[in-house]
């Protein structure tokens, strides 16, 4: 059985080099197209497999080729993919535009990951993991069955939750929030960046921190891109200072970071600085390759890159 499951999307990334952003009523010019495979889930099962960790993915695809591509890559990875079902609609996608700085804009399309949910057997598969993954982007019921489960099971894996995006990104796609509010009582690790944790509770850094303690969450890890990120650790609130590198692509990087803290906070129970460094590091190495994966590090690159 993996040591970590991941619950949500594995889907393929549509990738385009382009002369800048578009704003609204603008435009840009596409230098390039490539294909990858991302999606939260799987690029979180990704950055674990990387650095060691035995992993699988709970998911769905379509019984197209973009289905076809997705299971290929996980299975390349090492990934166990076997709770990845098979759909008639077509599979999910995104297409991503990143300019010449490494900022980009992701659009997102495809029903194969809002017809995701999750059966007894993904439940048990879960149920027999170290820690379960998931995020805002999966699919209301699967989220809200992860709730449930953990609920009525004091035996159930820690469970580390990315909000991944703002409410209205995630209406009629993802969870919704009367769901995220039921998780807050079962969650082991709380994360989010900016954007969603202000469009959540209406606040950000110390404050949505301070927030998330009084509603009961415990750990919690608040990214701030640049300024690095603050880990809420019970009473404790650590600052965590994000590693200055010329960054290719951000596609991904808080993916990565989300890997890096379940290894070294839920599964090696590092204090909560050491282990935010170790995820602000494996973060900032994916930054370097392009994609949402092109620079995941192997443990020996991220504890050389802390040493330096």
């Amino acid at each position: 059985m993996p040591t970590v499951v991941t619950v949500g999307s594995a889907l393929l990334d549509r990738i385009y080099p382009v002369t800048n952003l578009p704003e609204p009523d603008g435009g840009a010019f596409a230098r390039d197209e490539q294909l990858a495979v991302g999606g939260v889930a799987a690029n979180v099962a990704a950055g674990l497999s990387r650095l060691g960790r035995d992993t699988g993915v709970v998911s769905r695809v379509g019984r197209d080729d973009d289905g076809d591509h997705v299971l290929a890559d996980l299975r390349e990875r090492g990934i166990d993919s076997s709770r990845v079902e098979r759909g008639e609609e077509r599979s999910s996608y995104t297409m991503i535009l990143r300019d010449d700085g490494g900022e980009r804009m992701i659009i997102a399309g495809g029903d194969s990951i809002p017809n995701l949910r999750l059966g007894e057997d993904d439940i048990e598969y879960c149920r027999e993991a170290d820690a379960v993954f998931t995020s805002a982007y999966a699919p209301d019921p699967a989220v809200s069955a992860l709730v449930e489960a953990a609920r009525g099971d004091d035996g159930f894996p820690p469970i580390v939750f990315d909000l991944a995006g703002p409410l209205a990104e995630l209406e009629g796609r993802g969870a919704r929030k009367a769901t995220i509010d039921d998780l807050l009582s079962v969650v082991d690790c709380f994360v989010s960046s900016e954007v969603p944790i202000e469009s959540y509770l209406g606040c950000t850094g110390r404050e949505a921190a301070a927030e998330l303690r009084a509603r009961g969450v415990s750990r919690a890890a608040l990214t701030r891109g640049e300024d690095g990120a603050l880990l809420l650790d019970g009473d404790d609130v650590v600052e965590v200072p994000a590693f200055d590198v010329d960054a290719v692509d951000t596609t991904g990087a808080g993916d990565a970071f989300s890997a890096g803290l379940v290894d070294a906070w839920i599964l090696d129970g590092r204090p909560a600085r050491e282990a935010g460094r170790f995820a602000a590091a494996v973060a900032a190495e994916n930054c370097l390759g392009a994609g949402a994966r092109g620079g995941l590090p192997t443990r020996e690159t991220v504890q050389a890159s802390l040493t330096e």
